[in-house]
């Protein structure tokens, strides 16, 4: 009986970065995961690799998603998408805690709150409002 690793490998031992990405849903789509690799976002050992890049084994990938920039290591080929708890067995996530905090610490609290039902600011609101900007 062959394992997930096995039955997914392809006979070339190598796939393409665009398929590779998206099967391991780092994106939701492979037109993204192509763009990405074109637009300069996906690096292997610090070069910008196009979408037909072949991926091998042991290949450290920075992908640029969103404000998160997301380092996997390369554990196993598919090409194919794996349901979400099977990606551990294809890919090691190295990206560090600090990545994944970035979108927290841009939510910022209101400078300030008027009460609902307050109407329009007055000339005294206006002046106030003024000077936080």
């Amino acid at each position: 009986m062959k394992t997930p690793v096995e039955a997914s490998t392809p006979p070339s031992a190598a796939v393409r970065i665009d398929k590779w990405l998206w099967a391991i849903r780092l994106f939701k789509t492979r037109t993204l995961a192509a763009a990405a690799c074109r637009g300069g976002h996906v690096t292997i050992a610090s070069q910008p690799v196009k979408p037909s890049r072949e991926v091998k084994l042991n290949d450290l990938i920075i992908a640029k998603t969103g404000e998160i920039t997301r380092t996997v290591k390369v554990l196993a080929l598919l090409e194919r998408r794996v349901a979400a708890r099977e990606v551990p067995k294809y890919a090691e996530d190295l990206t560090p805690a600090s990545e994944y905090e970035k979108p927290r610490e841009r939510i910022l609290p209101p400078l300030f709150t008027r009460p609902k039902g307050a109407g329009r600011p007055t000339k005294k609101d206006r002046r106030q409002i003024d000077k936080l900007f």
